[in-house]
């Protein structure tokens, strides 16, 4: 009978060191990547300065920022990394290989990915940004010490001020319970202060995701090399270089020359494009974002329908995710990747809505021109994108995969009428903006068709000479522009 107890707690010990490890690598890794990501926007002249406090308060507040930021990306894969691997674990249940992808390292992921995404809204956030603007109390000692000192009791205060604005409005809600758990700090206070930050982040993701949604057809297609009907580039790169040409002599305007540098560089890069990519690689990548879109919508109407009929519907949370058992998805493994591609796809279209809308367009960081204060607001707004993702993501029914840990245990979630408005007005909202999006841009194509058509009708007219189809020059008019008259 010992024997089998000392073997039951060196197998829990063993368990528990294994799921430390794997979770120390993967805080590793995604610090690592933060800190590049982060190198590339930080702006260096706060770092290299004559000051040497200065830039040691800067490193530290930076250190913070990607603690920060690779939180925030964990944050993101939470949902993925349990929905992946309860599917690995439906396909390989007996392999020995798969031992160490169990419930409890996904239980202990989200556990884990909650605490420290609090713990760096609440307090290493704000202690970065007080840290960096502090100079130490007057009169006293200046050091990096005397910098501490003030941001611990400016923390302080902020702490003192926060938790008093928590505590009136819970009296104000519960008014009883409020003046009883007046000292129950831990229990209740807190608690209230999450489900609020949640709540924010959910709402902020309602308002960011669809405009990001209608958005990411514009970022896309501003990467890619548009196709155009009937072009000769030859042509229209001979065109474009004797305009350019002909302005470079003149250097009337610095503005127009450098449009025309853009127009020609842009000219250059369609040329370099292979004929896939100027012909295939833009509706493709325009018709996956439109089914993405459409089905992201179709599963959120389906999660109305749901929520009218099914009491299980609702967003909740479990102790035990109990791994391996089912699949999270009807369709199966493929319906279960559909559910990761469509959730990372919502996170980059709330991101790319986030910087689009004009109240956060200040903060959409520069390579190599992005100050410290405006990484600590990046960090922040992402981290409070990125940890309300799980909620987001079961609250429309993305997944059926249950909320982990505190996550399911915010106060809101549990209103069926909050709930249900929260999905018909991301359906609605998405709809509006997608059918927007989409009208317009088919009202430019038609419109830029009808002036092709045009133009082509008035050079091919009787009474004018028909050139190619691309855009031609006579030698009689390239004369004329390397003139300049």
């Amino acid at each position: 009978m010992e024997t089998e107890d000392v073997t039951v707690r060196e197998q829990l010990f063993h368990d528990r060191v294994r799921e430390t490890i794997i979770c120390v690598l993967l805080f590793i890794c995604l610090y690592i990547l933060s800190h590049f990501i982060l190198t590339h926007f930080k702006k260096n002249a706060e770092f290299v300065t004559d000051d040497i406090e200065d830039a040691t308060v800067n490193k530290i507040a930076l250190w913070l920022c990607t603690f920060t930021l690779s939180v925030a990306v964990c944050a993101v894969l939470l949902l993925p990394i349990s929905i992946l691997s309860n599917e690995v674990l439906l396909t390989f249940p007996h392999s020995y290989y798969m031992q160490w992808l169990n419930g409890s390292l996904i239980r202990g992921l989200w556990n884990l990915v909650f605490l420290f995404s609090n713990l760096s809204l609440v307090f290493l956030m704000p202690f970065a940004y007080f840290f960096t603007e502090s100079e130490g109390f007057a009169g006293s000692k200046k050091g990096i010490m005397a910098r501490v000192y003030e941001t611990a009791v400016m923390l302080l205060l902020l702490s003192l001020l926060v938790l008093g604005i928590v505590w009136v409005a819970s009296a104000l809600i519960h008014h009883n319970t409020a003046r009883e758990s007046l000292y129950d700090l831990w229990e209740y206070y807190l608690p209230h202060l999450y489900s609020g930050i949640s709540l924010f982040g959910v709402l902020l993701l309602l308002l960011c995701t669809p405009f990001g949604l209608s958005r990411m057809f514009s970022v896309t297609g501003s990467l890619l090399v548009k196709p155009r009907l009937l072009e000769n580039l030859e042509e229209t790169m001979n065109c474009t270089a004797f305009e350019e040409a002909s302005l470079s002599r003149k250097l009337k305007t610095i503005k127009n020359y450098s449009c025309f540098i853009l127009v020609s560089s842009v000219i250059e890069l369609r040329k370099k494009a292979s004929p896939w990519q100027r012909n295939l690689g833009y509706p493709v990548a325009m018709l996956l974002l439109l089914a993405l879109t459409a089905v992201s919508v179709l599963m959120v109407c389906f999660h109305v329908l749901e929520l009218l009929f099914d009491e299980s519907a609702m967003p909740r949370g479990m102790e035990d995710p109990h791994l391996g058992l089912a699949s999270f998805s009807m369709f199966g493994s493929l319906g279960a990747a559909v559910q990761v591609v469509i959730i990372l796809y919502l996170m980059v279209s709330s991101v790319v809505g986030f910087y689009s809308s004009p109240l956060f367009t200040g903060l959409l960081p520069r390579a190599q021109d992005t100050t410290l204060t405006q990484i600590i607001g990046n960090c922040v707004s992402l981290l409070i994108l990125s940890s309300a993702l799980p909620v987001f993501s079961r609250t429309l029914g993305i997944t059926r995969f249950d909320l982990l840990g505190d996550f399911g245990r915010y106060n809101w979630l549990g209103s069926f009428h909050l709930v249900f408005l929260y999905n018909m007005l991301f359906a609605g909202l998405t709809s509006a903006c997608l059918i927007n999006t989409v009208t317009w841009a088919l009202q430019r194509e038609l419109i830029r068709a009808f002036v092709f058509v045009v133009g082509l009708w008035v050079r091919c007219s009787p009474h004018r000479p028909c050139f190619s189809m691309g855009r031609s020059l006579s030698s009689d008019r390239k004369s004329t522009i390397l003139s300049g008259k």
